[in-house]
């Protein structure tokens, strides 16, 4: 069973690795008492005034403290970052990378003006809503009575936050960087007089970029996953 569970791990691609293992281990801290979430949150006095640098870091990063939503939303995360990174994204780390940055910046100028604190559940809706329409024509199904495409899951997710009685701010803002994203990468340079926005600087692909992948890797399957039933998900069956 440990074998299993370290061969999968060390099968992860090197994106999703790293940001999921620094959310446990961050979890992991906050649970042991080496840190506290006062910490960790977003607070733009601190980061201007005290140069409390890693805030604009940390704040990803932590997601509450150990339950049933927290384990939820690393499932998501590592679903659908992965099933990115090892589809759209293959062989492209450094564009990967590239996009990470991109949402994390739009979504840190957002917060200097609302009351956001942690911003990692609306960049796992991002990750979702790039998925999604990337993946059209992929079949939904919600707690087995609501059946439809890919493309509407991040608006079904956000509806279900919204029965639990959560804020629908943060899935707003996921939802809004993340089409601002596919726009600008896959719409608009496609469009008469288009041309691509969001070229990858070179030295993240110095970086990230290394020679091609083997042709015979068996990346994780693009088949719907089960929604957590609690926190602030909602349930996918297989595709149809």
């Amino acid at each position: 069973m440990a074998n299993s569970v370290t061969q999968e791990y060390l099968q992860m691609p090197p994106v999703t690795r790293a940001y999921t293992t620094a959310c446990v281990l961050t979890t992991a801290a906050v649970q042991l008492e080496f840190i506290t979430p006062f910490q960790l949150y977003f607070n733009p006095d601190l980061i201007l005034h005290r140069y409390q640098l890693w805030r604009l870091f940390t704040n990803f990063l932590f997601f509450g403290p150990l339950g049933f939503s927290f384990f939820f939303n690393m499932i998501f995360l590592y679903r659908y970052c992965r099933m990115l990174e090892e589809g759209s994204f293959r062989g492209r780390t450094a564009d990967f990378v590239y996009m990470f940055l991109f949402g994390g910046l739009l979504m840190t100028l957002f917060g200097l003006f609302s009351n956001l604190f942690f911003l990692g559940q609306a960049f796992t809706i991002m990750l979702v809503y790039v998925w999604s329409r990337r993946n059209p024509y992929m079949r939904m199904n919600f707690f087995g009575l609501l059946n439809f495409q890919a493309p509407f899951l991040p608006w079904v997710l956000m509806g279900f936050s919204l029965l639990l009685g959560n804020s629908i701010v943060v899935d707003l803002l996921g939802i809004g960087v993340g089409h601002i994203y596919y726009f600008l990468e896959d719409v608009f340079p496609n469009q008469p007089g288009g041309r691509k926005l969001l070229a990858t600087p070179g030295l993240l692909q110095i970086l990230f970029d290394g020679p091609e992948v083997d042709p015979d890797y068996s990346p994780l399957p693009e088949d719907p996953m089960e929604i957590p039933r609690q926190g602030q998900r909602g349930e996918e069956d297989e595709e149809e």
